[in-house]
């Protein structure tokens, strides 16, 4: 057991950041101390982050940037202000800066004043602190889930300070003691355009969970979840196709209904198919295994724009092939890494393919007899490769050779 201390940060609510949660519990779990440095945001999730870190084997520590814990209301505020005037920078003077992306210097004097023999940076703010950390000679590491700078549509884009991303990533690359990713096309990608190290891959995997031992023979239920339900995440291309299937089948849309999007759809769709539309508020994250395991097919429709999400692979392919889900994917460059494992398990809709060829694939899919064996494939693929029970000793071990090896040197 080590008594070194770890200390991990992030820019958003740790049940919007599964992958940071599975990181800190391996690493308590593993012996190292453990602190996780988040801020407190979206009061929405603050619920769910304080059963997360019920009795878990790492210490959380909120930053507030939303009032009525704690914090003053004008500490609150005078937090939030340099964020403000950075996007005003952004947007009015197109004056690239980080405080754009959020309030980044609450969180670097957190971390400055939490000594630590290895830091974690995930996300865009993080990163810029790990690099400070390095130049006062910390040992950093840090993790790709989304290529920052090449993510997000344009108008969206425009208020990001692009070059000073590609510059983080460049340097992080090229100087941290590991760095992590979510698949294999991506790290590739990440040296190519940056040089450097190859990342390594630790995917977005889960803890193997629950499966429906004895699906129901029809209609087959389809899942889509997500923070939110919205458009621009694929669900208007699918939502046209399956309005026009044959196949009886049954759809459930789990998430924030964004301004109404999934209930204006209900109504464009075919009367037979509105009633067997499912909308369903977002569930606590330790009761999303057992939900997702009561469907048969999970829809996986990540856009192929921009780079960033064809590249990755997200969180929730992995987590339908968990609970033993035949999927419906779209055909980006990570997903097909995934699927190529395993051809049974998936169908491709492919987005420039006539209507009526989408249509055909996934009543093909609906009816196929061999439904069963293909959701039997799906968990055999996550129990071989796609768990984290695969994933937590690689990570274990990175960290391992990071604290072995001096600061000044990467480890091999």
């Amino acid at each position: 057991m080590s008594s070194a201390r770890i200390l991990i940060l992030t820019n958003g609510p740790l049940a919007r950041n599964p992958r940071v949660v599975k990181e800190a519990t391996t690493l308590g779990a593993a012996g190292y101390r453990v602190t996780v440095i988040t801020p407190r945001n979206h009061a929405a999730s603050e619920p769910f982050d304080q059963a997360i870190t019920a009795g878990a084997p790492f210490q959380r520590v909120p930053i507030d940037l939303i009032p009525g814990y704690g914090t003053s209301a004008g500490r609150v505020f005078a937090r939030l202000l340099r964020h403000r005037l950075g996007r005003a920078a952004m947007n009015h003077w197109h004056w690239p800066n980080l405080h754009a992306l959020g309030p980044a210097s609450c969180l670097l004097r957190a971390a400055r004043a939490h000594p630590a023999d290895l830091t974690l940076v995930h996300n865009e703010i993080p990163h810029a602190i790990g690099l400070r950390l390095l130049e006062v000679g910390r040992r950093v590491a840090a993790d790709f889930e989304d290529w920052h700078s090449e993510d997000l549509l344009p108008d969206a884009r425009r208020l990001r300070p692009i070059a000073i991303l590609r510059t983080q990533e460049r340097a992080l690359l090229h100087r941290a003691a590991y760095v992590t990713t979510t698949s294999a096309i991506l790290a590739a990608t990440l040296q190519e355009r940056y040089g450097g190290p190859l990342a390594h891959v630790i995917t977005n995997s889960f803890p193997l969970g629950p499966v429906r031992s004895s699906p129901k023979p029809a209609p087959p239920k389809l899942l889509w979840f997500s923070q939110t339900i919205g458009p621009g995440r694929g669900l208007e291309a699918f939502l046209a196709t399956w309005s026009a299937s044959q196949q009886p089948s049954q759809l459930t849309l789990l998430g924030e209904d964004y301004q109404g999007f999934a209930a204006a759809w209900r109504e464009r769709l075919p009367l037979a198919h509105r009633a067997r539309l499912q909308i369903t508020p977002l569930v606590p994250p330790h009761s999303l295994p057992a939900f997702i395991a009561q469907h048969d097919i999970g829809l996986a429709l990540e856009p192929g724009q921009p780079a960033s999400r064809d590249l990755t692979i997200t969180n929730k392919i992995l987590q339908y092939l968990n609970a033993g889900l035949a999927i419906v994917a779209t055909p980006t460059a990570g997903q097909r890494e995934v699927l190529a494992h395993a051809p049974l398990v998936g169908t491709f809709l492919e987005p420039t393919a006539p209507a009526a060829e989408n249509v055909a694939r996934l009543d093909a899919l609906l009816a196929d007899p061999t439904l069963p064996a293909r959701r039997a494939a799906a968990r055999q693929l996550a129990v071989t490769r796609y768990c984290w029970e695969k994933e937590a000793p690689r990570l274990v071990a990175l960290v391992a050779s990071a604290l072995a090896a001096p600061i000044h040197e990467k480890p091999a």
